[in-house]
């Protein structure tokens, strides 16, 4: 069994002044993250109104598999026209860890 794990830090458009603002750029990605079978969240920078961090997770039987449907996940995320995908951290744990 893997579990690979991947936090998308977004740059928000100008426009996000309010935390009103700021969901409404959030939460259709994160409905379309949910199309994918994996757990999504967002994780960091509540705080900052042009910011935002979403948390993906997905396990599988294997590691291809995991890293398959976070790939997917992240193009999803990165062609998306309204926000800027600044960074991405991943990690894969598997039956060693």
């Amino acid at each position: 069994m893997y579990t690979e794990t991947a936090i998308f830090d977004l740059l928000l458009p100008g426009d996000s002044h309010s935390l009103k603002q700021k969901r409404s750029y959030v939460r259709p990605i994160i409905a379309m993250l949910k199309k994918f079978d994996v757990s999504v969240a967002e994780v960091g920078l509540h705080d900052l109104h042009g910011r935002a961090q979403i948390g993906v997770a997905v396990v599988a039987a294997e590691a291809s598999q995991a890293r398959s449907v976070v790939d997917t996940c992240e193009n999803q995320v990165a062609g998306r026209p309204e926000i800027e995908l600044l960074s991405v951290k991943r990690r894969l744990y598997g039956d060693d860890d």
